[in-house]
């Protein structure tokens, strides 16, 4: 599977991509906005540079980019996903989508889940936490580990038939909507983790 990696203007966990990166986990590098200044401090080329550039205060030279006006009905990153689904990525990798503006944040995981419902597999990852987006029919696996925090949300009104197997909670057929907490704080215990949902799209934050 092609894979993607998009990144934003917010909190940026260098680490974590820098090493992926050199493992050769992205076929494609997309700067999103101010983005790009991430990556050139990282000393990563982007293969496209992507928004109205008004975060970053000036249109990049030198590289390929999709340049759009700042008076748009769409977020630089929904652009910069509708380009990775164009160009038939299958899983997309984005940082610089969490922490920062709150609202920010929040527009970026209504986007994310949305595009996972679209057919991309989708992973936010932030400083401390990363976002995986499971949409069902499907699972989501994690290795053992020790100890951590795994929390688990519904995007839509209704998930049905999810299951949490390996944590400390386990779950079994439930209903879960997005008005509730139940799905926060659930513990790693040294067991591989699976957690499943029938309809519906979770998002599934766990340690980055």
């Amino acid at each position: 599977m092609a894979t993607c990696a998009l990144v934003g203007a917010s909190e940026f966990n260098a680490p974590r991509f820098l090493e992926m990166h050199a493992e050769g986990a992205f076929d494609y590098v997309i700067a999103v906005d101010g983005g790009l200044a991430h990556l050139e401090e990282a000393g990563v080329r982007a293969d496209l540079a992507i928004g109205d550039f008004d975060s970053l205060g000036y249109v990049p030279r030198g590289l390929r980019v999709a340049r759009f006006p700042v008076d748009k009905d769409k977020s630089d990153m929904e652009l910069a996903l509708d380009r990775a689904l164009s160009q038939r990525y299958g899983e997309a990798y984005v940082f610089g989508a969490l922490g920062g503006r709150l609202d920010h944040t929040l527009a970026n995981l209504q986007l994310l889940a949305s595009f996972s419902e679209r057919g991309l597999y989708v992973t936010a990852v932030g400083l401390d936490q990363a976002v995986a987006f499971v949409t069902g029919p499907d699972v989501f696996e994690l290795p053992a580990a020790e100890e951590g925090t795994v929390s688990v949300f519904a995007m839509n009104d209704a998930c049905t038939g999810v299951f949490e197997r390996g944590l400390r909670w386990s779950l079994d057929d439930f209903t879960m909507t997005n008005r509730t907490s139940r799905g926060l704080s659930n513990e790693l215990q040294g067991e591989a983790v699976v957690i499943g949902v029938e309809e519906g799209t979770l998002a599934v934050f766990l340690p980055a």
